[in-house]
């Protein structure tokens, strides 16, 4: 494994996932009136690093839209050892409006000595307000682009997403899913990493006009106590269950652009 990202693989999955990550920061935005995302580069201290954006404004209480590009000599998971590569984009919502639904979002590519996958997905939580007609927009959306690919891939990847965004000591699912995939190689790389980008574009399809119609809701201090409670439990998923977080410390990882998953404020 390089010390640079000096194999045209690398460097060409690293300017998708860039230009990625600007066009969702742009989307979101434009539902903000003058607020923007601010950028902080970081460095891996085995080589590569990363940028955080971060917004806080009037629509989005906080947005997180990462990039990393990280490699090293050992891989820190059991699956696999050796020198790795890691790149990916990864991005949080909570929503100042507690009709408005937290979303996540991510796509990453992992390479060791010895194999390589892809993986990612995107999931909608309500924060204590569920509306049956966004949650089908998001899976209807989702499943559309998935069958145009492939028709056996929505219900896989569905499946996937309930399964892992599950709270076992709160016997809940974490919100009303979405799609999951992780070691994803079925041997045919361009085939893959088309799958792979189709799951990075579609999201904005999926989630903005959900945004643009829940954001304007009045909504009372109650209903806002609420949102904060409902947000407990994500806490919970994500520091206690989340892979992602797991292989953000193990490898290294940035602590900031780690927990950029948490929201501000939540309750217990």
């Amino acid at each position: 494994m390089h010390n640079e990202y000096s194999s045209n693989k690398h460097s060409s999955l690293i300017h998708f996932l860039k230009n990625l990550r600007d066009e969702i920061i742009i989307a979101f935005e434009t539902l903000e009136n003058s607020n923007r995302f601010t950028r902080k580069p970081w460095q891996h201290p085995t080589g590569g690093g990363g940028e955080i954006s971060i917004l806080r404004g009037e629509v989005f209480e906080k947005a997180a839209v990462n990039w990393s590009g990280v490699y090293g000599p050992h891989f820190p998971m059991s699956e696999s050892s050796g020198p790795f590569f890691a790149t990916g984009v990864s991005l949080i919502t909570h929503m100042v409006n507690p009709h408005a639904p937290t979303v996540h979002m991510n796509i990453r590519y992992i390479e060791t000595q010895e194999r390589s996958w892809f993986g990612g997905g995107f999931d909608l939580t309500p924060m204590g307000f569920s509306y049956d007609e966004d949650t089908a927009h998001f899976h209807q959306t989702t499943q559309e682009f998935l069958n145009s690919i492939d028709p056996t891939l929505y219900p896989n990847f569905s499946q996937n997403a309930r399964e892992y965004f599950y709270i076992p000591h709160r016997h809940k699912e974490r919100g009303v899913g979405g799609i999951f995939f992780d070691h994803y190689n079925s041997g045919d790389y361009e085939k893959d990493l088309h799958l792979w980008q189709m799951v990075g574009k579609q999201f904005l399809a999926a989630i903005l006009p959900i945004y643009i119609k829940r954001v304007p809701l009045p909504y009372s201090a109650q209903e806002k106590e609420k949102q904060l409670e409902a947000r407990a439990h994500y806490v919970e998923f994500n520091l206690m269950y989340d892979r992602g977080t797991k292989f953000g410390f193990q490898s290294g990882g940035n602590p900031e652009a780690i927990l950029c998953s948490l929201p501000p404020l939540a309750k217990w």
